[in-house]
């Protein structure tokens, strides 16, 4: 049995992947341990798996500000210890880190225990772990199609963001009546990102009158502690029309099944889960992400056919655009079929096959029998 220590905490974007591959590896009969943030949106999504395991260890985002700076530099001091007391226990063939600010103490821990060391950089744009770490690891894979000057070009592999098992597409009227809306009626899920966005939330809350006397329901994923949860129930000439607001989705599978069409941040993570299944979608990046990389996301969403982007500074047009959407099943075809064309990899094959490579290359170099 091979271990492999996984850090992916921080938001949701980094924990998803990290929890696909470790369900992947588990699949298979190894064993992964998680190293994970204390922040609310971890604890909410890894208490969904009780069947892996997760650490959470301390851990601040950085920032040049000194106090926060200061924070930082400490919390990944005590991160850096609890790293090296599960690398000792678990002895893993190799260790992955899906980017922010849990990554570092990782990779400090296994180079200085001298454990191959592989990054996972889901965005368009790489991060600032993946850019100053990446010269530090065996194994950097990139989105296919992107490519990062201070990467050396042997260490770095192809590779799209593995999704977690349960995100596939199902039937939309069932999917739709364990949401609690009604199967008949189209349906327009928001998305604001683990973390929320307070200006698709106060673009949804406007428009739930609107789009109900057009009979499309709304379910609104409005992040923890950015909106107030609970229905609105818009009575109608043809009847009751239902608006979800929910600060966090546990069936997200369920959700992009249902909705006929996605208004969402251009998180990589949240991309990958629209493309397993199916869903097309209209991208508002957000526009303070670091290295504006959610941009670049959704440019490259639209440029291969799945979807559209509407920048923040053009959200007064949301509603035509969307409209527009709904009502033009020839477009929505158009998005779904390149949708399935972007589904045809197989990340986690590919990602478990080269870490088995890493491993033993780890194990030659050590002087050890290959796993």
């Amino acid at each position: 049995m091979n271990r492999v220590v996984i850090s992916c905490g921080g938001t949701g974007g980094h924990l998803s992947p990290g929890i696909a591959l470790a369900e992947g590896l588990a699949a298979r009969g190894d064993r992964a341990v998680l190293l994970i943030s204390r922040r609310r949106v971890d604890a909410e999504l890894s208490g969904r798996y009780p069947g892996l395991e997760f650490v959470a260890m301390p851990g601040d985002g950085f920032s040049w500000r000194p106090g926060a700076l200061a924070r930082f530099l400490l919390s990944q001091a005590g991160a850096i210890r609890v790293c090296w007391r599960v690398l000792r226990r678990e002895r893993p063939i190799a260790v992955v880190g899906f980017g922010g600010f849990t990554s570092f103490p990782l990779v400090v821990a296994a180079v200085l225990r001298g454990l191959p060391v592989a990054l996972h950089e889901s965005n368009r744009v790489p991060g600032r772990a993946v850019r100053v770490l990446g010269r530090l690891a065996r194994r950097v894979y990139l989105p296919p199609g992107v490519t990062w000057p201070g990467l050396r070009k042997e260490v770095v592999r192809p590779l799209p963001l593995p999704v977690r098992r349960e995100i596939r597409r199902g039937s939309p009227a069932v999917a739709r009546t364990a949401l609690g809306l009604d199967p008949a009626r189209p349906v327009l899920a928001v998305l604001g990102g683990s973390q929320g966005a307070g200006a698709l939330n106060a673009w949804a809350r406007a428009a739930v009158a609107p789009f109900a006397a057009a009979g499309v329901q709304l379910h609104v994923v409005t992040g923890t502690g950015k909106d107030r949860a609970g229905t609105i129930t818009t009575e109608t000439p043809v009847g009751p029309v239902r608006a979800i607001f929910e600060p966090f989705c546990g069936r997200m599978a369920d959700l992009l099944t249902a909705a006929d069409l996605v208004v969402s941040r251009a998180g990589a993570g949240t991309i990958a889960e629209l493309i397993r299944c199916g869903t097309p979608a209209i991208l508002v990046p957000y526009p303070e992400a670091a290295d504006n990389h959610q941009e670049a996301n959704a440019r490259w969403f639209a440029a291969e056919g799945a979807g559209a982007v509407v920048t923040q500074d053009r959200i007064a047009t949301l509603d035509e655009v969307v409209r527009a959407t709904l009502a033009d099943a020839a477009r929505l075809a158009a998005w779904r079929e390149a949708l399935r064309r972007l589904d045809r990899a197989d990340p986690m094959s590919a990602m478990l096959a080269d870490l088995d490579e890493l491993g033993r290359a780890g194990a030659g170099r050590a002087g050890l029998a290959p796993a």
